[in-house]
Protein backbone atom coordinates (compact mmCIF):
# COMPACT_ATOMS: atom_id res chain seq x y z
CA UNK A 1 0.00 0.00 0.00
CA UNK A 2 1.18 3.47 -1.19
CA UNK A 3 2.36 5.88 2.17
CA UNK A 4 0.06 8.41 2.73
CA UNK A 5 1.78 11.45 2.15
CA UNK A 6 -0.43 14.40 3.49
CA UNK A 7 1.62 17.01 1.62
CA UNK A 8 0.42 15.51 -1.49
CA UNK A 9 -2.74 13.45 -0.46
CA UNK A 10 -5.40 14.12 1.24
CA UNK A 11 -9.22 12.46 2.39
CA UNK A 12 -11.99 13.43 0.99
CA UNK A 13 -15.69 13.47 1.62
CA UNK A 14 -17.42 14.40 -1.81
CA UNK A 15 -17.12 17.09 -4.62
CA UNK A 16 -19.98 19.51 -6.15
CA UNK A 17 -18.83 20.20 -9.21
CA UNK A 18 -21.69 23.26 -10.14
CA UNK A 19 -21.74 24.73 -6.76
CA UNK A 20 -23.66 28.20 -6.58
CA UNK A 21 -24.39 28.85 -2.85
CA UNK A 22 -20.44 28.35 -1.53
CA UNK A 23 -18.58 31.73 -2.29
CA UNK A 24 -18.86 34.13 -6.00
CA UNK A 25 -19.93 32.39 -9.08
CA UNK A 26 -20.26 28.91 -10.01
CA UNK A 27 -18.23 26.38 -7.73
CA UNK A 28 -15.98 23.57 -7.69
CA UNK A 29 -16.25 22.40 -4.16
CA UNK A 30 -14.61 19.79 -2.03
CA UNK A 31 -15.91 18.26 1.14
CA UNK A 32 -12.98 17.62 2.96
CA UNK A 33 -12.97 14.39 5.23
CA UNK A 34 -12.58 15.17 8.91
CA UNK A 35 -13.55 17.51 11.81
CA UNK A 36 -12.98 18.04 15.06
CA UNK A 37 -16.08 19.91 15.92
CA UNK A 38 -18.81 18.31 17.31
CA UNK A 39 -21.75 20.77 16.02
CA UNK A 40 -24.98 19.22 17.15
CA UNK A 41 -26.61 20.23 14.39
CA UNK A 42 -24.06 19.33 11.61
CA UNK A 43 -26.09 17.90 8.46
CA UNK A 44 -22.85 16.23 7.46
CA UNK A 45 -22.37 13.87 10.50
CA UNK A 46 -20.37 11.14 8.23
CA UNK A 47 -17.79 13.63 7.37
CA UNK A 48 -16.39 13.41 11.44
CA UNK A 49 -14.30 10.45 11.41
CA UNK A 50 -10.57 11.91 9.75
CA UNK A 51 -9.69 8.35 8.99
CA UNK A 52 -12.60 8.10 6.66
CA UNK A 53 -13.31 9.20 3.24
CA UNK A 54 -11.51 8.61 -0.30
CA UNK A 55 -7.67 9.08 -0.48
CA UNK A 56 -7.20 11.78 -3.34
CA UNK A 57 -3.52 13.12 -4.42
CA UNK A 58 -3.15 16.37 -5.73
CA UNK A 59 -2.44 15.23 -9.56
CA UNK A 60 -5.87 13.78 -9.73
CA UNK A 61 -7.71 16.31 -7.82
CA UNK A 62 -6.07 18.93 -10.01
CA UNK A 63 -7.18 16.95 -13.24
CA UNK A 64 -10.57 16.98 -12.44
CA UNK A 65 -11.21 20.47 -10.84
CA UNK A 66 -9.60 21.69 -14.67
CA UNK A 67 -12.10 19.91 -16.37
CA UNK A 68 -14.68 22.11 -15.21
CA UNK A 69 -12.74 25.23 -15.09
CA UNK A 70 -14.29 26.35 -18.18
CA UNK A 71 -17.69 26.89 -16.62
CA UNK A 72 -16.60 28.40 -13.02
CA UNK A 73 -14.10 30.63 -14.35
CA UNK A 74 -16.77 32.26 -16.89
CA UNK A 75 -18.72 32.84 -14.11
CA UNK A 76 -15.96 34.54 -12.22
CA UNK A 77 -16.22 31.66 -9.91
CA UNK A 78 -13.09 29.50 -8.65
CA UNK A 79 -13.02 26.31 -5.98
CA UNK A 80 -14.16 26.15 -2.40
CA UNK A 81 -12.61 23.93 -0.12
CA UNK A 82 -15.56 22.90 2.44
CA UNK A 83 -15.82 19.88 4.82
CA UNK A 84 -15.76 18.75 7.30
CA UNK A 85 -13.23 21.23 8.79
CA UNK A 86 -10.66 21.67 5.89
CA UNK A 87 -7.57 22.97 8.00
CA UNK A 88 -7.08 19.89 9.65
CA UNK A 89 -5.76 19.24 6.25
CA UNK A 90 -3.45 22.56 5.77
CA UNK A 91 -0.10 20.59 4.51
CA UNK A 92 -2.28 19.19 1.35
CA UNK A 93 -4.05 22.46 0.64
CA UNK A 94 -1.24 24.58 0.94
CA UNK A 95 0.44 22.55 -2.17
CA UNK A 96 -3.53 21.89 -3.78
CA UNK A 97 -3.40 26.07 -3.73
CA UNK A 98 -0.09 26.71 -5.29
CA UNK A 99 -0.92 24.76 -8.58
CA UNK A 100 -4.26 26.40 -8.35
CA UNK A 101 -2.67 29.49 -8.41
CA UNK A 102 -0.93 28.74 -11.38
CA UNK A 103 -3.94 28.05 -13.19
CA UNK A 104 -5.25 31.11 -12.11
CA UNK A 105 -8.21 29.70 -10.08
CA UNK A 106 -10.17 31.46 -7.59
CA UNK A 107 -10.04 29.81 -4.03
CA UNK A 108 -11.92 29.74 -1.33
CA UNK A 109 -11.50 28.01 1.82
CA UNK A 110 -15.33 27.40 4.20
CA UNK A 111 -14.13 26.70 7.41
CA UNK A 112 -15.06 27.21 11.58
CA UNK A 113 -11.68 29.04 12.15
CA UNK A 114 -11.05 27.02 15.18
CA UNK A 115 -7.52 26.31 14.96
CA UNK A 116 -4.16 27.40 15.82
CA UNK A 117 -2.68 29.77 13.79
CA UNK A 118 0.46 28.25 12.64
CA UNK A 119 3.26 29.61 10.47
CA UNK A 120 1.50 26.48 7.55
CA UNK A 121 -2.19 27.78 8.24
CA UNK A 122 -0.72 31.59 7.80
CA UNK A 123 0.57 30.48 4.20
CA UNK A 124 -2.47 28.70 3.35
CA UNK A 125 -4.46 31.87 4.25
CA UNK A 126 -1.77 33.82 1.84
CA UNK A 127 -3.29 31.51 -0.68
CA UNK A 128 -6.62 31.50 -0.08
CA UNK A 129 -8.77 34.90 -1.87
CA UNK A 130 -11.61 34.69 0.35
CA UNK A 131 -12.68 33.07 3.55
CA UNK A 132 -16.18 31.87 4.25
CA UNK A 133 -16.15 32.08 7.91
CA UNK A 134 -18.91 30.37 10.26
CA UNK A 135 -19.14 31.75 13.48
CA UNK A 136 -20.44 29.38 15.54
CA UNK A 137 -22.15 31.51 18.45
CA UNK A 138 -20.76 34.70 19.57
CA UNK A 139 -21.35 33.47 23.17
CA UNK A 140 -18.46 30.96 23.91
CA UNK A 141 -20.10 29.18 26.24
CA UNK A 142 -23.48 28.87 24.10
CA UNK A 143 -20.82 28.07 21.40
CA UNK A 144 -19.29 25.29 23.72
CA UNK A 145 -22.35 23.83 24.34
CA UNK A 146 -23.49 23.82 20.44
CA UNK A 147 -20.20 22.28 18.87
CA UNK A 148 -17.70 21.10 21.75
CA UNK A 149 -15.25 24.45 21.57
CA UNK A 150 -15.61 27.44 23.15
CA UNK A 151 -15.38 30.55 20.70
CA UNK A 152 -12.02 32.13 20.86
CA UNK A 153 -10.01 31.02 18.53
CA UNK A 154 -12.44 31.39 15.50
CA UNK A 155 -12.87 34.95 16.56
CA UNK A 156 -9.04 34.92 16.79
CA UNK A 157 -8.98 33.65 13.20
CA UNK A 158 -11.57 36.69 12.02
CA UNK A 159 -9.24 39.29 13.65
CA UNK A 160 -6.62 37.97 12.13
CA UNK A 161 -7.73 38.09 9.00
CA UNK A 162 -9.23 41.38 8.91
CA UNK A 163 -5.44 42.70 10.17
CA UNK A 164 -4.35 41.41 7.05
CA UNK A 165 -7.28 42.79 5.11
CA UNK A 166 -8.12 39.38 3.36
CA UNK A 167 -11.88 39.09 2.19
CA UNK A 168 -14.40 37.38 4.18
CA UNK A 169 -17.59 36.60 4.16
CA UNK A 170 -19.09 35.66 7.87
CA UNK A 171 -21.78 32.78 8.02
CA UNK A 172 -24.08 31.69 11.01
CA UNK A 173 -26.40 29.35 11.20
CA UNK A 174 -29.43 30.68 12.44
CA UNK A 175 -31.04 27.91 15.28
CA UNK A 176 -34.41 28.95 16.23
CA UNK A 177 -33.66 29.75 20.21
CA UNK A 178 -30.25 28.51 20.03
CA UNK A 179 -28.34 31.13 17.89
CA UNK A 180 -30.93 33.89 17.88
CA UNK A 181 -31.57 35.78 20.55
CA UNK A 182 -31.15 39.39 20.58
CA UNK A 183 -28.72 39.88 23.18
CA UNK A 184 -26.38 37.68 21.11
CA UNK A 185 -27.34 39.11 17.60
CA UNK A 186 -26.16 42.24 19.28
CA UNK A 187 -22.96 41.73 20.43
CA UNK A 188 -22.40 39.55 16.92
CA UNK A 189 -23.49 42.67 15.03
CA UNK A 190 -21.14 44.69 17.58
CA UNK A 191 -18.24 42.12 16.09
CA UNK A 192 -18.49 42.20 12.84
CA UNK A 193 -18.89 46.02 12.51
CA UNK A 194 -15.41 45.80 14.40
CA UNK A 195 -14.01 44.59 11.09
CA UNK A 196 -13.11 46.14 8.02
CA UNK A 197 -12.70 42.89 5.34
CA UNK A 198 -16.28 41.90 5.56
CA UNK A 199 -17.20 41.36 2.20
CA UNK A 200 -20.82 40.06 2.72
CA UNK A 201 -23.00 38.21 5.81
CA UNK A 202 -25.03 34.86 5.71
CA UNK A 203 -28.06 33.66 7.39
CA UNK A 204 -27.86 30.30 6.85
CA UNK A 205 -31.34 28.88 7.88
CA UNK A 206 -31.13 25.47 10.36
CA UNK A 207 -32.65 22.36 8.90
CA UNK A 208 -33.06 19.28 10.30
CA UNK A 209 -32.36 17.02 6.81
CA UNK A 210 -29.61 15.87 8.44
CA UNK A 211 -30.99 13.90 10.86
CA UNK A 212 -31.39 10.56 8.87
CA UNK A 213 -27.53 10.14 8.80
CA UNK A 214 -27.48 10.26 12.29
CA UNK A 215 -29.73 8.05 13.04
CA UNK A 216 -28.18 5.33 10.33
CA UNK A 217 -25.22 5.73 12.15
CA UNK A 218 -26.77 4.57 15.34
CA UNK A 219 -26.06 8.17 16.95
CA UNK A 220 -28.72 10.44 18.69
CA UNK A 221 -29.73 13.63 16.91
CA UNK A 222 -29.46 16.07 19.82
CA UNK A 223 -31.60 19.19 18.26
CA UNK A 224 -34.62 16.83 17.59
CA UNK A 225 -37.65 18.71 18.09
CA UNK A 226 -36.08 22.11 16.87
CA UNK A 227 -38.38 23.87 14.60
CA UNK A 228 -36.51 24.54 10.82
CA UNK A 229 -35.84 28.28 10.33
CA UNK A 230 -37.94 30.60 8.26
CA UNK A 231 -37.65 33.04 5.96
CA UNK A 232 -39.12 35.18 8.75
CA UNK A 233 -36.75 34.47 11.04
CA UNK A 234 -34.10 35.39 8.92
CA UNK A 235 -35.37 38.77 7.92
CA UNK A 236 -35.66 39.24 11.59
CA UNK A 237 -32.07 38.37 12.24
CA UNK A 238 -30.75 40.74 9.26
CA UNK A 239 -32.91 43.05 11.40
CA UNK A 240 -31.24 43.08 14.18
CA UNK A 241 -27.65 42.72 12.39
CA UNK A 242 -28.62 45.91 10.11
CA UNK A 243 -27.36 43.68 7.33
Amino acid sequence: MEKFDKTTMARIHSFETFGTVDGPGIRFVVFMQGCHLRCKYCHNRDTWDIDAGEIVNIKELVNKIEKYSTYFKASNGGVTISGGEPLLQVDFLINLFKELKKLGIHTAIDTSGMVDITDKVKELISLTDLFLLDIKHINSEKCKALVGFSNEKELEFAKYLNIINKPMWIRQVLIPGITDEKEDLLKLKEFIKSLSNIEKVEILKYHDMGKFKWEQMGYKYDLDGIPNATDEDVSRVRETLEI
